[in-house]
């Protein structure tokens, strides 16, 4: 049996916050860069320009890439031979987002009641996702999520008659309807499969996933390629002015399902696509 001590955890937790909310990923970076020099929109390409110069600012003086820092998300794998020791999981990974946002200067944007609201203060709860999984391993991933893109989400409990062609038009029109609301170029997130609930954990892991890697499957890369070709032919471009880059990744996650449903979620995230993972 492995120990962890609590504290350990709340400051690793702490500097994921600060680091996610302020160094873009580099296969975000990369795709941007991509985008500016393909572009044939010149505003387009003038935008994708300023959001890497923000990019830029924002590592060089360790000060947040967007304003909106994001309710925190976490996808813990946890080791069944880990002992977490001098407190609760939960409360140390909470306790790390208190000190971190406070710490960092970021943004608190969590409210206590959904319909009361109230904001908490300091960034918590967060939103943690737990998997446990074989031997020792302590391995946890922030995803820091702005609702300006969260809000163009959607999950839609498809038929099985529906098939491929039905997926694919709910995602694509998802993402149209969005247009320019979650500060495109986005990276889209679709899970397939499961019940409602999963479908909709899956998208937001698909987001996770480096957008330069396709989907190990072979049939589900050439989806991903697709929809990215289909997304990107909708002209909303950089920001809503135009454009071929509205979409910088899909990526797509599944689940086996019932045989009666094809549950299918859409999980939208602006160019701050921001993901860290660490281990203890």
């Amino acid at each position: 049996m492995r120990e962890i001590n609590a504290n350990e955890i709340t400051e690793l937790v702490a500097r994921m916050c600060i680091d996610a909310n302020c160094y873009l990923n580099e296969d975000i970076e990369e795709a941007l860069k991509s985008g500016m020099d393909s572009e044939t929109n010149p505003t387009a390409s003038e935008i994708l320009s300023d959001i890497l110069k923000n990019a830029h600012i924002a590592r060089r003086d360790e000060v947040p890439i967007c304003q909106d820092t994001g309710m925190a998300v976490f996808f813990l794998e946890l080791g069944q031979e880990v002992h977490i020791v001098g407190g609760g999981l939960c409360d140390a990974i909470n306790e790390g987002v208190r000190k971190g946002y406070c710490e960092g200067y970021l943004r608190k944007s969590v409210v206590a009641d959904p319909i009361r609201r109230g904001n908490t203060g300091d960034n918590t709860p967060a939103v943690i996702h737990t998997e446990i999984v074989d031997g020792d391993v302590f391995r946890i991933t922030i995803a820091p999520k702005g609702f300006g893109s969260e809000n163009m989400s959607a999950v839609k409990m498809l038929k099985p008659s529906d098939g491929l062609e039905g997926v694919l038009s709910f995602v694509v029109d998802t993402v149209k309807s969005a247009s320019g609301n979650p500060c495109p170029p986005i990276v889209v997130g679709v899970g397939i499969g499961g019940t409602m609930e999963k479908a909709a954990i899956l998208s937001k892991k698909a987001l996770l996933r480096d957008i330069r890697e396709s989907h190990s499957d072979s049939y589900y890369a050439d989806i991903e390629k697709e929809l990215l070709t289909r997304i990107n032919e909708l002209d909303v471009g950089p920001q809503g002015y135009g454009g071929k880059t509205t979409a910088l990744g899909v990526n797509i996650e599944t689940f086996p399902t019932h045989i009666a449903g094809l549950p299918v979620a859409v999980n939208i995230s602006c160019h701050v696509t921001r993901h860290l993972t660490k281990e203890l």
